[in-house]
């Protein structure tokens, strides 16, 4: 979740035939043949003050029996009128990427909901931090503490990256402190793996536990090429397949996030799928490698450029394409203006078309009733999401300490169902809750799941 090879096999051989001898006699050398053996320790020395630890704190209402939400049973009991809450706390890690600006790359999930983030350096320094920008799609924060005395870490150019390349991993796993592992990268450009809206890991078998998120993975120059994010366990521990993000994914949606605080994703206005064995063969192709489009939607930038549904593409800007994860996740990086290449197979003909991507049409927010007090909501534009059939509402902005936000709704969930029935506009929406006097059962989407939510 790398570089050079600069351990080469012919003298690691003639060291541990060296090293097995000298052992056999009682004895380990300094050097074999004049050189000191090979160590990472230099590297290491230079660069683990950039990557820190952190710690956060936040507050989750706690569910509540329905007899505390009566008036008159509060007041005889006396019970104060206020949510009841619960502190969280959560442990992780980070990297300093800009020593003069004291900027810090980490996972959004790291930081989510807190209210308090400490930063511990590697020198013992507790350090209060500001939140600059998240973005949940890819799991990246961007975080501020005091730019003094900071040690900051270059970065590598992860397109470059081979299966095979050595890495290292340096984080805070299970909170024990700062701890290195090595390995190599397993394989790249993972996705559809469920973890975040848009993937596109480093797969390594360097060891990478909880507490390892937001941490550094790095090549043998000493060169942040990932963040690491995500391990596949079964048990919670590692074993031997972990993921980081691309350092150049990360440091493209930290430009943006510093540009402006968020990440505007504009869109295509279509829907596809994975091309699987049965449908290849239906349209004729011999491989089942590809993304059938399955929809377009009117008036989009995909219909004005001319793509249809039933087009296989092949590739998006010379970038092959293995099913329709790879096209989301090239399209979900690009910026509102920016042009894309998609190279199609129509009618047993290879075609290339251009499409410019826009800014997706979000109608005009509307504020909500009284019991959801400081939520606002916008329709849900079919363009909203690049591929996946999805019907509802949006909510576009929640004040912090609002009753929306006590009943744990947040900016960018989608509401798809109240008290069973479905909506797809803000006015259906009202329309719903305003006739309803009993507690409201709200299904959302955040990201890859989903949940039902109760507002008294």
């Amino acid at each position: 979740m790398i570089i050079r090879k600069t351990l080469f096999l012919a003298p690691v051989i003639s060291i541990f035939l060296v090293l097995f001898t000298m052992t056999a006699r009682g004895a380990l050398p300094q050097s074999v043949d004049g050189q000191e053996l090979p160590s990472l320790a230099p590297m290491l020395e230079k660069i683990t003050p950039a990557v820190v630890n952190i710690a956060t704190e936040g507050r989750i209402q706690l569910r509540q029996n329905p007899l505390f939400n009566d008036p008159f049973f509060r007041h005889f009991f006396d019970f104060p009128d206020q949510p009841i809450e619960r502190k969280t706390q959560s442990l992780g890690s980070g990297v300093i990427v800009d020593a003069k600006r004291g900027l810090v790359l980490t996972n959004n999930h790291v930081i989510a909901n807190a209210v308090e983030i400490t930063v511990t350096l590697r020198d013992g320094r507790h350090l209060n931090a500001e939140v600059i920008g998240t973005d949940p799609e890819t799991d990246v924060a961007v975080i501020r503490i005091p730019a003094e005395d900071l040690t900051d870490i270059e970065t590598a150019n992860s397109d470059v990256l081979r299966v095979g390349d050595f890495v290292v991993a340096i984080g805070n796993p299970f909170g024990l402190g700062q701890t290195v592992t090595s390995g190599i990268v397993s394989a790249l450009g993972r996705s559809g793996l469920g973890i975040e809206g848009i993937e596109d890991f480093i797969q390594t078998d360097a060891s990478i536990n909880p507490g390892n998120s937001g941490g550094a993975l790095v090549n043998l120059r000493g060169e942040l090429v990932g963040i690491n994010t995500a391990i596949f366990s079964q048990s919670g521990g590692n074993i031997g397949i972990g993921f980081a993000i691309p350092i150049n994914l990360a440091l493209d949606i930290t430009e943006q996030l510093l540009e402006t605080g968020e990440v505007r994703r504009g869109y295509l206005g279509v829907y596809a799928q994975d091309l699987d064995k049965d449908l290849a063969e239906a349209f004729g192709l011999k491989k089942n490698t590809g993304a059938v489009i399955s929809k377009i939607i009117k008036d989009s930038p995909a219909e004005k450029a001319g793509l249809k549904p039933g087009d296989i593409v092949l590739m998006v800007d010379d970038k092959p394409v293995r099913h329709s994860a790879d096209v989301k996740n090239h399209i979900g990086m690009l910026r509102i203006g920016e042009k894309v290449e998609f190279e199609i197979m129509r009618g047993g003909k290879r075609k290339t078309i251009d499409v410019e991507i826009e800014a997706p049409e979000m109608s005009q927010p509307m504020a909500v009733n009284q019991r959801l007090q400081g939520m606002t909501l916008g329709d849900l534009d079919e363009n909203h999401s690049l591929f996946g059939e999805v019907e509802g509402v949006i909510i576009v902005e929640v004040e912090r300490g609002s009753p929306a936000w006590a009943s744990g709704l947040r900016r960018g969930d989608i509401i798809t169902l109240v008290n069973h029935k479905p909506v797809r506009s803000v006015k259906e929406f009202l329309a719903e809750v305003d006739k309803q006097t009993d507690p409201l059962l709200i299904r959302m989407i955040r990201g890859n799941s989903a949940a039902f939510v109760v507002i008294k």
